[in-house]
């Protein structure tokens, strides 16, 4: 199919009987308008202290302005369509190789983006930059889920957190906002704080989709019921998942139309982190999980020791035998290389490559 030809000239529609059109003539001046106007139109929206992007960004290396997207637009497009965002299809959010209808890491990530830009929008801060950071928050993750920062802790000066690893390492190509890296880098509640109101919108909004979510999970893996939660949760929040996200994203809403603090009120706040506790005493931390974990980081430490010894074997690295001056640069290729990985990819690269045991994979590879 090529199209139709449209009512007006040199117009080529999608359908035979396509009659969609709009007024530009009467529209806003940001339909036929400047990107100055566009940012005009989305300035005079936002609350005071809402962050306002303007011409390019200020980015790591300068750019030109796009035509009509703003600069935080551009980056959550950008992390969109990158390689890093791609592959959290394939990475554990909290199952290895989940049922499904199980999260996965970027499931994950699309759901904190719908619980920040929910709340963003209803608070009038920036949603593009609430949604850049929340697509792009988890980006850093190795494969395995968090037992990957325990695998890669050793190979990397200072530790491996993979909200910093994110913003530095695998996202540091795509050239965004400062602001965007600022979120990205900081949404870990262990973390310093943002430095803007939508980067603590989405610190909140993926504590509270995770608790949701993996709660949800593990119920449906039959792993806890929903009658297990504490009562705190149960009583204030619901026991279904939209019960539980509308409890606390309208809770959040109404404390910062309030008191103008990106926060949640004392009578939710509460009930979340008992949530929290709940998921990591009944879910993360139970044996199975252990075990898994176990695998991931004798698997993952492996990977590393060879393509350390090996970088030449790492794709794009050319000629890899005369161009990585040391063993430390050696290194820092191989937990990229490593930490990019897919749980799938990871586990073949271990059995084709380190002869792995497969009963010493983690549990729910396919055999």
């Amino acid at each position: 199919m090529e199209g139709y030809e449209g009512s007006a000239d040199d117009v080529t529609v999608a359908h035979r009987d396509s009659q969609a059109s709009i007024d530009v003539a009467d529209g806003p001046a940001g339909v036929a308008g400047t990107l100055r106007e566009r940012e005009e139109q989305i300035d005079a929206l936002l609350a005071g202290g809402a962050t306002r992007g303007h011409g390019a960004g200020n980015r790591a290396r300068q750019e030109e302005p796009d035509e009509f997207r703003t600069c935080f637009e551009r980056d959550r497009d950008r992390i969109l369509h990158s390689s890093a965002f791609r592959r959290l299809a394939g990475k554990t959010q909290v199952f290895v190789f989940p049922d499904d209808h199980m999260r996965t890491r970027l499931t994950h990530a699309l759901e904190v983006a719908q619980v920040a830009t929910g709340v963003a929008r209803a608070v009038g801060l920036n949603v593009a930059l609430t949604e850049a950071i929340a697509l792009g928050h988890d980006c850093g993750h190795g494969p395995g889920g968090h037992a990957s920062e325990e695998a890669l802790d050793p190979f990397v000066l200072g530790g491996f957190d993979h909200a910093t690893w994110g913003a530095d390492v695998s996202l540091v190509s795509l050239n965004l906002c400062v602001e965007t890296l600022d979120g990205i880098r900081n949404h870990s509640w262990s973390r310093p704080a943002p430095s803007t109101p939508e980067g603590e919108v989405v610190s909140w909004a993926d504590r509270i989709a995770y608790s949701c979510h993996d709660f949800e999970d593990a119920v449906s893996a039959a792993i806890v019921k929903a009658e297990d939660l504490p009562p705190v949760v149960a009583e204030r929040c619901g026991t279904r998942r939209s019960q539980q996200l509308g409890s606390f994203i309208n809770a959040m809403i109404n404390t910062i139309r309030t008191t103008g603090v990106i926060g949640m009120d004392a009578r939710h706040s509460e009930a979340l982190a008992a949530f929290r506790t709940f998921n990591y005493e009944s879910i993360y931390l139970r044996g199975a999980s252990r075990q898994q974990a176990a695998a991931v980081v004798s698997m993952l430490r492996a990977l590393v020791e060879y393509f350390a010894q090996h970088p030449w074997l790492i794709p794009d690295v050319a000629d890899a035998r005369s161009d990585v001056e040391s063993e430390s640069a050696a290194m820092r290729l191989s937990v990229a290389y490593v930490a990019g990985m897919t749980d799938r990819f990871a586990c073949r690269s271990a059995l084709t490559l380190l002869d792995w045991p497969v009963d010493q994979l983690p549990s729910g590879i396919d055999r």
